[in-house]
C-alpha cells in the first residue's frame, strides 16, 4: 500500500529554492522581519576556503526546516578541524535580514562562522582582533563579505536589525555579525 503523496517541508525548500523572488524590506522595519514578518527566509553563501556554496531556505511561514538548518551548520562548521556546532539561529535570521536590507543576489562569503577553541586560539596568537572568548565558538557568530556592497553598506543593514554586534573591519574588507549584545565597534 502507498501512501497518498503530500508536499513536504523539503519538498517546498526545493521549490523555492529555485524561484523565489523576494522584495526587500527597508530599514525601517528590518526588525520586524526578524520577528517574524517574512514569510521565508533564505541563506546564499559561499565558502572561498572549501569551495562549497549553499542557498537554502532554512524558515518557512514560522517554522524552521530542520533539515535545511542541519546542511547551514555543516556548511558553518570549522573547515580547519571540520568540526560542526549548532549555529544559533537568531544569527541566521541576522544575516537573512541584512542580506534582503542590501537587495543583493549575491551570496555572502563566509569567512569564519563556527571556530573550535583550537581555531580561535591559533587565529588568536596571529591577531590582536580575536576575542579570546569568542562568540564564534559559541556557534551564534559569522564574519561575511560582499563584493558588491561596502562594509560601511553592510554593517549599516546589520545594524539596522537591532539584533546583535556588528563590528566593521574595512581594512580586512569584511563585517562580523553576531547574535550578542546589541553593539557595534570598528571602522
Amino acid at each position: 500500500m502507498t501512501k497518498p503523496s503530500s508536499l513536504t517541508r523539503r519538498g517546498l525548500l526545493g521549490a523555492f529554492a529555485a524561484t523565489l523572488v523576494t522584495a526587500a524590506p527597508t530599514y525601517s522595519n528590518a526588525a520586524g522581519f526578524l520577528r517574524g514578518g517574512g514569510d521565508i527566509r533564505r541563506v546564499k553563501m559561499y565558502s572561498g576556503r572549501t569551495g562549497e556554496r549553499i542557498d537554502m531556505i532554512y524558515w518557512i511561514e514560522g517554522e524552521y526546516i530542520k533539515d535545511a538548518v542541519a546542511e547551514i551548520h555543516h556548511f558553518m562548521r570549522d573547515w580547519r578541524t571540520n568540526d560542526v556546532k549548532y549555529i544559533d539561529l537568531r544569527t541566521l535570521d541576522i544575516m537573512a535580514a541584512a542580506h534582503n536590507l542590501l537587495d543583493v543576489n549575491e551570496p555572502y562569503m563566509l569567512l569564519s562562522g563556527y571556530r573550535s577553541p583550537k581555531t580561535n586560539a591559533m587565529l588568536r596568537s596571529r591577531s590582536s582582533g580575536v576575542a579570546k572568548n569568542s562568540l564564534h565558538m559559541k556557534g551564534q557568530a559569522a564574519d561575511l563579505r560582499l563584493s558588491s556592497r561596502s562594509v560601511g553598506q553592510m554593517a549599516r543593514a546589520a545594524t539596522a536589525c537591532h539584533a546583535g554586534g556588528v563590528g566593521r573591519y574595512s581594512k580586512s574588507d569584511f563585517v562580523h555579525v553576531d547574535c550578542g549584545p546589541v553593539r557595534t565597534w570598528g571602522s
